[in-house]
């Protein structure tokens, strides 16, 4: 803080002043090199992401998720050195379970709870996870949606239409297929054309594949295309490219 300076009781009575200097003109150039510099400071020491993972969780989803498990920690050391991360957890399983975590900020929080959930038979229920995205969003911004499944039992249009409420508020959803289902690969491009986001096929077999494009994700949820344009590694690439495809 700080403090104005006063002179002692009487030291000013018999001096006299001082003709005042005139002010040393600013360089405008200055100026502008000097906002930037703070504002190049605080994207790097600020910024922060909301990201949530929807994993269906239905009985053929148990290797999938162990995965899942497994590699979403990589999301938060991809952006830990600059930036915050927070994730929340959604999925169903049985019959019309649908839930979501707490907003978790740390790979070992979210895993812990990912570890305690096994999966149960049932239909897949993604339209109720796409309205929970949306009712978290008007809480507070949610940046991106990833979404891991293989199959589609709802309504094409009642799906499509909740992604298309994502997409008006900026919200993309990254759709992830495992497997070869034609109609869910119809179904999940047309959610991630209508949400401004990308379609993966996705292979349980590759895990490097899904980690480095979880990792992608992390870094534009929390800083945007610009922040992928800057790391410019190989996903980074792909998911600037997917994104540009369905933003026309």
């Amino acid at each position: 803080m700080n403090k104005k300076s006063i002179s002692p009781a009487g030291e000013t009575a018999n001096v006299k002043k001082r003709p005042e200097r005139a002010a040393a003109p600013v360089s405008k150039r200055a100026e502008v090199d000097a906002f930037l510099a703070a504002a190049k400071r605080a994207a790097d020491n600020g910024g922060s992401g909301r990201v949530m993972l929807a994993l269906d969780a239905t009985m053929s989803r148990q290797p999938t998720w162990d995965l899942a498990c497994g590699i979403q920690a990589e999301m938060f050391k991809s952006v830990a050195s600059k930036k915050a991360l927070s994730m929340q957890l959604v999925y169903f399983r049985g019959h019309g379970e649908c839930r979501a975590s707490r907003w978790a900020k740390s790979g070992d929080e979210l895993a812990k709870m990912m570890s305690g959930i096994e999966c149960r038979a049932g239909h897949t229920q993604i339209e109720k996870v796409l309205k929970h995205a949306a009712k978290e969003h008007g809480r507070a911004k949610v940046n991106a949606l990833i979404y891991i499944g293989d199959a589609v039992e709802e309504n094409a249009d009642d799906i499509g239409h909740a992604a298309g409420q994502l997409g008006l508020h900026n919200v993309p959803i990254f759709m992830f297929q495992e497997g070869g289902d034609p109609h869910v690969e119809i179904v999940y491009k047309e959610v991630a054309r209508l949400s401004r986001g990308g379609w993966f096929r996705f292979d349980r077999n590759s895990p490097d594949v899904l980690r480095q494009l979880l990792s992608s994700i992390a870094v534009y949820a929390t800083g945007g295309i610009k922040a992928l344009k800057l790391r410019g590694q190989k996903t980074d690439r792909l998911l600037i490219e997917k994104m540009s495809e369905n933003s026309g």
